[in-house]
């Protein structure tokens, strides 16, 4: 910074000072380009003004006669119409002219890490609310052309005050002035298009709807000017026939806080009824109903913070629109930092609302965002486990009311938490655990694999289960008809994202998993030799009907065998392990994307009539197409040419 000089033609005790050359573009960067939303010059000027008071409220435990017998910390903002400013007053531990040259112009130096500096390891947790977050101050350029700052010191003599007057630009001023109070007064003279219309600071009830949106729950009251109507003067005033009526609120000289300087989440939650935690959550989440259920903590250890999650009742529109902003409302010591902290929620947990508060976060210069660090992920795989773990109290409670809300909550987000299985590998199991499908015995979502486990078969070595586009469809599945004659439960799975899940869980508590419709069916000690040496005799009786088949078929098949899954059906496909189903071809397709060639295996059942037909049947190219179609649409997959499988399906009904 240069040396001060006199400014010219003004008072001789003002002096000008320079700021730096890099000092200088860095402050344009931020007035200009740091900050994306105009309305944040509050957040971070009332968080400047709680700092100070938190810095009097510390040193003041060792020197009393620094409260100046005012010992009641608060924050004051006030909006003159006339001048067009807004001023922020707090009266806390103020400024010299060596604090406001060194605080004030030097960027990033709001003097609070130096405060701490000084402060030895045991005093350093006393001090932890005290925070520091640089450039914020600055942001009050974004909305004003000019920025003056009165401060005085808490324990210096009234005529150690300080002006200080910048525009932003190059340059400020400095000069002693006599202030009665200690603390800082910050006046924002607002720029033309922040003064007039639908942007103007000026509107009170627009300052008061961001001081409780960003500074709601800072621990100072936060104070405007009370405004009431005319006729309520009257009222209280009736001998005063000049008093104002009509429908503008009128000014006046008492001062009301209008934050609630409590944060919820602060509290012990045995202090806390229920119908509070529901009036937040409604508060944050602008939802109409109360959430379906939520956890409140405070976590300890290296990283610290304070977790309160909710569950909603009911699933957003939005729910699967991943490029949607989800999150958490992210606070760093009670100051709001951000509506939708993406970063400290797995993707597959996106419905959660709630609130995070840490006592730190490595947030960029603007405190506008997270950056990936270890103590974002340290505190995104906590809320993970601590969700997982509250929605695994319910499923396991035998409280029926608690049974009932895990069943509300699958019903609307059971297919997202689904995703977590290939999202979030360290979690897994836990979320295995929580997954309900319906079974070949069994319609409703209620069965776990656990539970599935408990009813296998003696002899029974894997979890059994088979993809479909619905109920219907995966209890009519020809892949099925054997295992219903052996009394073998089956797993349906009908949700969309089922298939791309079990890619990544392939098995649950040491148990294989396997899917009846891919590969060969190995029922082990299910099935007696006497099947297995009838179903060795149908390949070598069946042989010449077989390789006929591939050669009707040609591409459409990549090979043909004798069944030994069917029971009532003349016929099935399947697929190899690793490969896609026609489920999941046709759903990737549906979202636009590339899908390699993929040709099943036609399954054909040697005892049924129309495959013992073919033997002697003069339209077998044609009774081949319609078999292998019919065994298409039985797996839920689409054909290519209906036309040509209706033409020959009349053709073969007429003869």
């Amino acid at each position: 910074m240069s040396e001060a000089t006199q400014a010219e033609g003004l008072n001789p005790e003002l002096k000008k000072h320079t700021f730096e050359a890099e000092v200088a573009q860095l402050l344009h960067l931020v007035t200009h380009s740091l900050y994306s939303n105009a309305d944040i010059f509050v957040r971070e000027l009332v968080s400047n003004a709680s700092d100070a008071c938190d810095k009097l409220r510390f040193e003041g435990t060792n020197d009393d006669s620094l409260y100046e017998d005012d010992g009641e910390l608060k924050i004051r903002i006030a909006v003159d119409e006339d001048a067009k400013t807004i001023t922020f007053t707090d009266n806390g531990i103020g400024m010299n002219e060596a604090d406001a040259i060194e605080n004030l112009g030097t960027i990033a130096k709001s003097g609070t890490k130096a405060f701490l500096d000084k402060l030895s390891e045991s005093q350093k947790q006393e001090g932890q609310l005290i925070g520091q977050f640089g450039v914020g101050f600055y942001s009050g350029f974004i909305v004003a052309d000019t920025i003056s700052v009165e401060s005085r010191k808490a324990g210096e003599p009234a005529d150690t005050g300080v002006r200080w007057v910048s525009d932003g630009t190059g340059s400020f001023t400095v000069e002693p002035i006599t202030k009665a109070t200690r603390g800082t007064a910050i006046t924002l003279h607002l720029k033309e298009e922040y003064s007039e219309g639908e942007d103007s600071y000026l509107d009170r009830a627009k300052i008061k709807q961001l001081v409780n949106k960003y500074s709601d729950h800072i621990s100072l009251p936060i104070q405007m000017r009370k405004e009431i109507w005319p006729e309520d003067i009257a009222e209280d005033d009736s001998t005063d026939e000049q008093a104002p009526t009509g429908g503008e609120m009128v000014l006046t000289d008492e001062w009301e806080t209008i934050n609630k300087a409590s944060a919820l989440w602060t509290r012990s939650g045995s202090e806390i009824e229920d119908d509070e935690y529901v009036d937040f959550y409604k508060n944050i989440s602008y939802d109409m109903d109360a959430p379906l259920t939520w956890t409140h903590n405070r976590v300890e250890g290296r990283v610290q913070y304070t977790q309160l999650l909710y569950i909603p009742k009911k699933a957003p529109v939005d729910l699967y629109t991943r490029d949607q902003q989800h999150g958490l409302k992210l606070y760093v010591k009670r100051v709001f930092i951000m509506d939708e902290a993406e970063q400290l929620l797995p993707m597959y947990l996106r419905f959660v609302k709630g609130v995070i508060d840490s006592a730190d976060l490595p947030l960029n210069v603007s405190r506008e965002l997270l950056q990936e660090s270890r103590d974002v992920k340290s505190i995104r795989d906590g809320n993970a486990r601590r969700i997982l773990t509250l929605l695994a109290s319910l499923a396991n409670s035998e409280d029926a009311d608690k049974q009932e809300k895990f069943a509300q909550f699958y019903a609307e987000f059971g297919d997202v938490i689904k995703e977590g299985v290939g999202e979030d590998a360290g979690n897994k199991e836990r979320i295995a655990k929580l997954l309900r499908y319906a079974t070949s015995t069994q319609d409703g979502l209620v069965t776990s694999f656990e539970d599935y486990k408990a009813r296998m078969k003696e002899g029974q070595k894997a979890i059994y289960y088979l993809t479909a586009d619905n109920l219907a469809a995966a209890k009519n599945s020809p892949q099925l008809e054997l295992f219903k004659k052996k009394g073998i439960e089956v797993i349906l799975m009908t949700g969309r994202v089922d298939e791309w899940a079990m890619n990544f869980l392939t098995s649950f508590d040491e148990t294989p998993l396997q899917n009846i419709a891919k590969g060969a069916v190995d029922l082990g000690d299910l099935q007696d030799e006497t099947e297995k040496a009838e179903a060795e005799k149908a390949q070598e009786t069946l042989k010449p009907i077989v390789d006929k088949l591939k050669a009707a078929l040609g591409e459409r098949a990549k090979d043909v065998k004798v069944s030994t899954r069917l029971v009532d059906s003349p016929a099935c496909l399947v697929v190899g392990e690793g490969e896609l189903s026609p489920q999941m071809i046709q759903m990737l397709q549906q979202m636009g994307q590339d899908v390699p060639a993929s040709k099943p295996t036609l399954e054909v059942n040697p005892d049924h009539p129309l495959i013992k037909k073919l033997e002697t049947s003069e339209q077998f190219d044609d009774l081949a197409q319609v078999i292998f179609d019919q065994a298409l649409l039985a797996d839920g997959g689409q054909l290519e040419d209906p036309a040509a499988y209706l033409k020959r399906v009349n053709e073969l009904l007429m003869r």
